[in-house]
C-alpha cells in the first residue's frame, strides 16, 4: 500500500516523464502539407543536376520556381549542342548568343557546336562572356560550307582541349588561319577524320586541314588523337614530333596511311611517349623494326587489328621496356612463343590490362600458364572468340583474377566460327561471385544456341549481384538467359546494369592513363 504522499510522489514523476518524452518526440506537419515546395531550393539543385539538359528544359515547365532553378547556370557548365548526340537544337546563332550571355555565362566549362552555329559572333560571345572555358567541339563533319571568318578577332584562349571533327571535302585554313595564335595553352587535341564514312578504295583524300601548321602553335600538346584520317600520313607525324616534344600519348586509331616510318623520329624527339595506339593502323614489318624501341618509356600500345608477322611483334615487343596495357586482338601472328619470350624477360611485371581476342595463333596451355602467373595483377582481359576456351577453361583461370574489373568472354557464333559444344554459364557466374568481388563489367558473349542454364540459374545471379558490389555492367546475348538476368536486376532496382551485346561492347580502353582526355563525342 503506498501512503498518500508517494502516491502524489510518483504521478509527479510520470507526468514530468510524460513532458519530456512529448519535448523530444518532433512534431509531425499534416501530410496535405509535405509537398516538394517545401524543399530547399540547393536540394532541388542537386535533383537537378542528375538530369539531362533536354530534361531540364521539360522540368523548366513546370512552374516559375523551377524553370529559374532549371536554368541556374549550374546546371549547365557543360553542354552538347549537336541534335544527334544530346537532343538540344538551337535554331538560330541570335539564340544561341542569348543562351550565353542569360544562361551558360561565367560557369561554363565544356560546349559542343554543331557547324551551323560556328560562327564569329558566337565565338567572339565564348570568348568574351565565357572565362571558365576550358574544353570545346566544334563538328564540321556534316558543313555543306562554312561561314565567313573574315570577321573572327577573338577566340577562347585559354582553353585545355579542343576537338574538331573535320569534314570530307570542306577545308578549314580559313578557319583555322583566325584562330592559331588562342591555340597556344592546348594539351589535349582531337582531330576526328572520317574513315567510318569513306570507302578505302578511295584515291584521292583531301587535306582538308594543315597539321603542319597546328603544330607551330601547339608546343604544350601532352595528349593527341588524329582518329580516321584518311589522309594523315608519317609526314605528318612527322611534324608533330619536331616540335610537340611533351606528347605523353598519342592515337592513331584507323589512320591507314601511317606506315611507321615516322616512329623512329616520334620515339628520339618525344621522350615523354607512354602511350601509342595503333589499332587498324597501316603500319608495315620493315619500318616497325626499324624504330629504337629500347630507348622508349612506351608501356600502354595497342596494336590490335595490324598485320604485323610474328618476326617483328617478336622485335618490337621484347625491346620495349615493359608494359601495363597491351592490345593484341586480331594479331594473326602472335604465338605461344612470343607470348613465352615476353614472360621469361618479365615484360609483363606490371601488366594491368590485356586484349588477345581472336588471336589463333595462341594455344589453350599457353594462356593457362600466362593467366596462372600474372592473372593476380590484371584489371582488364579481354579474351574472346577462342571457341576451345570453354567452361572448364574459365572455372581454372577465374580463381587467378583476384583484382579484375573488367572482362570480356566467349565466342559468339557466325557463320565461319560454329561451337562444338554447349557451355553452362551458372558456374562460370558463380566463379566471379566467388573470387572477383572488385568486377565492374563483364561481357559473356556465347550465344542462346551455346548457353546452358538450370532452373536454379537464379540463385547463382543473386550471387553475383550481391558479392560483386561494384558491378556496372554486365552484357549478355540477346535471348532466354538474357532476360532471366535482365528481370532478377531489375527486381533489385538495377535496371541498367543488364546489356545486350546488340546495343553495347565492352573495353579494357577504360585503364589507359590518358582515358578522361582520350573520350570523345
Amino acid at each position: 500500500m503506498l501512503t498518500i504522499q508517494e502516491s502524489r510522489k510518483e504521478a509527479s514523476v510520470s507526468r514530468s516523464a510524460s513532458n519530456v518524452g512529448s519535448r523530444e518526440r518532433p512534431t509531425i506537419a499534416p501530410k496535405s502539407l509535405l509537398t516538394i515546395d517545401k524543399v530547399p531550393d540547393k536540394l532541388l539543385l542537386v535533383v537537378f543536376s542528375f538530369l539531362k539538359h533536354r530534361e531540364l528544359g521539360k522540368v523548366a515547365q513546370v512552374c516559375r520556381k523551377w524553370r529559374l532553378l532549371a536554368y541556374d547556370s549550374r546546371l549547365w557548365t557543360a553542354v552538347s549542342l549537336r541534335p544527334e548526340y544530346s537532343g538540344l537544337h538551337v535554331y538560330s546563332q541570335d539564340a544561341l548568343i542569348h543562351l550565353i550571355a542569360m544562361r551558360f555565362g561565367a560557369t561554363l566549362k565544356y560546349i559542343e557546336l554543331p557547324s551551323d552555329l560556328i560562327t564569329a559572333p558566337v565565338l567572339h560571345e565564348l570568348a568574351n562572356k565565357c572565362p571558365a572555358l576550358k574544353a570545346m567541339t566544334l563538328d564540321f563533319s556534316n558543313a555543306m560550307q562554312l561561314h565567313d571568318f573574315n570577321d573572327l578577332n577573338s577566340f577562347p584562349c585559354n582553353m585545355r582541349s579542343l576537338t574538331i571533327c573535320l569534314s570530307e571535302v570542306i577545308f578549314l585554313e580559313g578557319f583555322m588561319r583566325r584562330i592559331y595564335s588562342c591555340l597556344s595553352s592546348l594539351e589535349v587535341l582531337h582531330l576526328i577524320g572520317t574513315f567510318e564514312l569513306s570507302s578505302e578504295s578511295e584515291e584521292e583524300a583531301y587535306e582538308v586541314i594543315n597539321i603542319g601548321k597546328i603544330k607551330a602553335h601547339t608546343p604544350n600538346l601532352r595528349v593527341v588523337n588524329l582518329y580516321g584520317i584518311t589522309f594523315l600520313d608519317d609526314s605528318h607525324i612527322e611534324m608533330l614530333a619536331s616540335n610537340c616534344i611533351h606528347i605523353e600519348c598519342l592515337a592513331l586509331n584507323f589512320c591507314l596511311r601511317v606506315k611507321g616510318s615516322s616512329f623512329k623520329t616520334l620515339i628520339q624527339r618525344c621522350k615523354k611517349l607512354k602511350t601509342l595506339l595503333l589499332q587498324h593502323a597501316g603500319v608495315e614489318d620493315q619500318h616497325m623494326q626499324a624504330v629504337p624501341w629500347e630507348t622508349s618509356c612506351v608501356h600502354e600500345l595497342d596494336l590490335t587489328s595490324t598485320e604485323l608477322s610474328e618476326e617483328t611483334l617478336e622485335s618490337v615487343l621484347l625491346r620495349m621496356p615493359g608494359f601495363t596495357y597491351l592490345g593484341l586482338g586480331y594479331c594473326e601472328f602472335f604465338s605461344d612463343k612470343v607470348l613465352e619470350k615476353l614472360m621469361e624477360m618479365g615484360k609483363f611485371a606490371r601488366l594491368q590490362a590485356l586484349d588477345i581476342s581472336y588471336t589463333h595463333a595462341l594455344s589453350e596451355n599457353a594462356i593457362y600458364l600466362f593467366l596462372q602467373m600474372h592473372g593476380y595483377g590484371l584489371r582488364g582481359l579481354m579474351l574472346v572468340g577462342k571457341d576451345k576456351l570453354t567452361e572448364n577453361f574459365w572455372l581454372n583461370v577465374i580463381i587467378f583474377l583476384k583484382n579484375i574489373r573488367i572482362c570480356v568472354l566467349g565466342t559468339a557464333n557466325g557463320w565461319f566460327l560454329k561451337m562444338s559444344s554447349r557451355v553452362h554459364v551458372d558456374q562460370i557466374v558463380e566463379a566471379f561471385a566467388q573470387h572477383c568481388a572488385r568486377l565492374e563489367r563483364l561481357e559473356i558473349q556465347w550465344d542462346p544456341d551455346t548457353l546452358r542454364f538450370s532452373d536454379k540459374s537464379n540463385k547463382f545471379i543473386d550471387h553475383i549481384r550481391l558479392r560483386c558490389p561494384y558491378l556496372k555492367s554486365l552484357t549478355l546475348s540477346d535471348g532466354e538467359y538474357y532476360e532471366l538476368v535482365k528481370s532478377n536486376f531489375e527486381r533489385a532496382d538495377r535496371k541498367k546494369t543488364v546489356r545486350t551485346t546488340t546495343n553495347y561492347t565492352t573495353s579494357i580502353v577504360s585503364l589507359l592513363t590518358n582515358y578522361n582526355d582520350l573520350l570523345f563525342n
